[in-house]
């Protein structure tokens, strides 16, 4: 049945309809997960996050859904520690730590406002990476830099050059929007911290922006079709290309676009720059990621020069021996 615009039985039905849009609303118990999680939800603790941030909490949050009339009395670490462990083994070790992770920031919250009275998630370790297995997102070679840069499509080699040259990840690779290169430099913001990321650009960057196919995109890179990238849509062409370049020996196995930030991280590193440098290189807040980003990198020509520097430094502090007369 159709009301007139703005009439009484307008505006009843509108009521009518929301009071039943509530009552299919399922209610969350009070006392339990769910209840804690709704209530973090709503809070400016949630809301002021990073979108990328919302988005792997909630991922949590829909895993965490079958147990949610759990009551939070009954959380204790070693539930906590069922709770990653099983996440570990049907999704992987890294979602069950981030699980873990994600848990502790939500009793944090709760034990604050009284709901818990203790943080049964805190204090309770990750699962270590298996000896000898290949780190993921691993740094890539020079070599392998070179062939994936000859082998992209035109279409492609923006995005790809900008991760490889900035250090920017995927995401913020793809979404850049245009207007953020101007007059030789990038200045942006990463999405996941918001913190500033600004970077002259080089000059072989510099030339494969100027030299990709024109498009409207509002974005910097574009995809065949002149329309902004998604990630799934190219990261779908990236697996196609990486396969290829695997088959013919070109690249190594193991070859990801995020590993891309550890391979600007590792060459600053070599080339002397400090973790806090490197840190702000790549838009994080502390030099924790820095360091571990860089992990790997090669030293020894860097070493060779501080150890030649402590030998003339010894030398210069030698002291004559005097012999007995």
């Amino acid at each position: 049945m159709k009301f007139q615009l703005g009439s009484a039985e307008f505006f009843a039905e509108c009521s009518r309809i929301a009071a039943l849009k509530e009552a299919q609303t399922p209610k969350e118990k009070p006392g339990t997960l769910g209840m804690l999680i709704a209530g973090y939800r709503s809070h400016t603790a949630f809301l002021d996050l990073a979108p990328r941030t919302q988005a792997d909490y909630q991922g949590h949050f829909d895993y965490l859904r079958p147990i949610a009339d759990t009551p939070l009395a009954r959380f204790d670490r070693p539930l906590v520690v069922r709770i990653r462990d099983k996440a570990a083994a049907t999704k992987g070790r890294r979602f069950g730590n981030y699980l873990k992770a994600t848990l502790s920031v939500l009793f944090g919250w709760g034990r604050e406002r009284g709901y818990l009275a203790d943080n049964p998630a805190s204090g309770i370790k990750s699962i270590r990476r298996p000896k000898g297995a290949p780190d993921a997102n691993r740094p890539w070679s020079d070599a392998e830099r070179h062939a994936v840069l000859d082998a992209a499509p035109a279409h492609m080699q923006p995005a790809i050059a900008l991760m490889m040259m900035t250090g920017l990840g995927p995401k913020d690779a793809l979404a850049l929007p245009r207007n953020h290169w101007r007059n030789g430099e990038i200045a942006t913001k990463r999405a996941k911290t918001g913190e500033p990321v600004f970077w002259p650009v080089p000059a072989p960057l510099e030339a494969i922006l100027r030299a990709a196919p024109g498009h409207d995109a509002v974005t910097l890179c574009a995809s065949s079709t002149g329309r902004p990238w998604t990630l799934d849509g190219f990261r779908a062409s990236w697996r196609t290309l990486r396969l290829k370049l695997e088959k013919e020996e070109e690249v190594g196995p193991g070859l990801t676009l995020y590993g891309l930030r550890h391979t600007v991280a590792v060459i600053l590193r070599e080339a002397g720059h400090d973790e806090r440098t490197i840190a702000d290189a790549l838009g994080q807040r502390t030099i924790e990621m820095a360091r571990r980003y860089a992990r790997g990198a090669d030293l020894r020509p860097k070493m060779r020069g501080v150890v030649t520097s402590l030998e003339a430094e010894l030398d210069k502090r030698r002291t004559k021996t005097v012999k007995p007369a």
